[in-house]
């Protein structure tokens, strides 16, 4: 049974040029009636699982969760500790930068938050305006110091690389900066162009210029040299922790474990079964007004599904994937399903083998989706 939630806040106070999640402006949201559709999903839900375990991790996500308002945002956790048994859980909230005052991070400390996820992006102020970002490097370092007077001790801040203006030059300036935030952990992505958004429309037009691909891959360089020196140790293809601050909420679905999705957009994996929530607003609370779950698709996996999730999600971790699990839970050897693959790709100097565990090597991490791509269709 799922220990983990992720729960979907779709209001946003501005919308980025590159974010193709689910998100809608917030004026004129009907964020009241939003948060009682979630409270009914908790209950319809729970209704279908027996004996539900303690919660583990949660993670409220966007959007911009911290566009509610303070009243609001308590509401949203009440309704949380109402139907889930949570105590000492892993709880992230993710923050824009100046978009949290004070009063908002004491609702979010007092309810059981215990970790922020802040979306810096980057610190150049020409690329954040490029993006569509509002806030300012001030902002980041202002809401990174309003929650520690607050008491949080567990924050992550966001980058991203790859970006309009960008140079390796720019960007290892921004990480210079970064790592000396006195922060515990870091998520860096590269610019991914994804239908529905800003990025994707000045693409078609031919009016958005990116750096060329050797740039963006001397960025991931750069970035993984620099966050080592910094002994933020890197335990996932973008994610780089001090020792004790991976994120166990991301790690359950590296892991190919069940979670709860809840909210409009949300995906959740429970019981074999994954599904994905009606994106629209509107959809979402027509469908709970009627008393039915929100869903648009659902799907069984099947254990070949299972399987070949476990593998290329597993082989993100540099630790990698475990035999030994991989058989505990399936009742087969990996290398007897996948010895050929495993071993060519031994050969090419992509994977290594440590003991109990397979994973990336230095070389196989900068074309890791090449080699996720050998594990499907067995």
């Amino acid at each position: 049974m799922p220990k983990s939630i992720y729960l979907h806040i779709p209001f946003c106070e501005h919308i980025c040029h590159y974010c193709d999640f689910n998100k809608v402006f917030l004026k004129g949201q009907p964020v009241d009636e939003y948060i009682d559709m979630v409270d009914k999903e908790l209950s319809l839900t729970l209704r279908q699982v027996s004996d539900p375990e303690p919660i583990d991790t949660i993670y409220i996500g966007g959007g911009t969760p911290t566009a509610l308002s303070a009243v609001q945002l308590e509401r949203l956790l009440q309704t949380l500790h109402r139907h889930f048994q949570i105590g000492e859980v892993e709880w992230t909230v993710e923050v824009n930068p100046g978009g949290v005052d004070d009063e908002k991070l004491a609702v979010l400390k007092k309810g059981g938050v215990n970790r922020l996820s802040i979306g810096a992006q980057t610190f150049d102020s020409g690329q954040l305006k490029a993006i569509g970002r509002t806030h300012l490097k001030e902002d980041v370092l202002e809401t990174i110091a309003r929650a520690k007077k607050i008491g949080f001790t567990n924050l992550s801040v966001d980058l991203m690389f790859g970006l309009p203006q960008q140079t390796v030059e720019s960007f290892t300036e921004t990480l210079i900066e970064a790592v000396h935030l006195d922060v515990q952990h870091f998520s860096a992505y590269s610019l991914k162009v994804e239908e529905k958004t800003v990025f994707y429309n000045m693409q078609r037009k031919g009016k958005l210029q990116l750096p060329p691909e050797e740039a963006e891959v001397k960025m991931y360089d750069t970035l993984r040299e620099v966050m080592g020196q910094h002994q933020f140790h890197q335990y996932e293809i973008s994610n780089f922790a001090k020792s004790g601050f991976e994120s166990k909420h991301n790690l359950t679905y590296w892991n190919n474990e069940e979670y709860y999705g809840f909210g409009a957009g949300a995906h959740g994996y429970v019981n074999g079964v994954r599904h994905v929530n009606a994106g629209p607003v509107t959809k979402y609370i027509s469908a709970l007004q009627n008393g039915k779950l929100p869903y648009t698709e659902t799907h069984l996996v099947t254990t070949i599904e299972n399987i070949e999730e476990f593998m290329f999600m597993g082989l993100r971790k540099r630790k990698g994937i475990s035999k030994n699990e991989f058989k505990r839970r399936y009742g087969q050897d990996m290398m007897y399903i996948y010895s050929k693959q495993i071993e060519k790709l031994m050969e090419q100097g992509l994977l290594t083998e440590d003991g109990d565990f397979i994973s990336l090597t230095e070389k196989g991490i900068f074309i890791s989706n090449e080699i996720f791509e050998q594990f499907l269709c067995q």
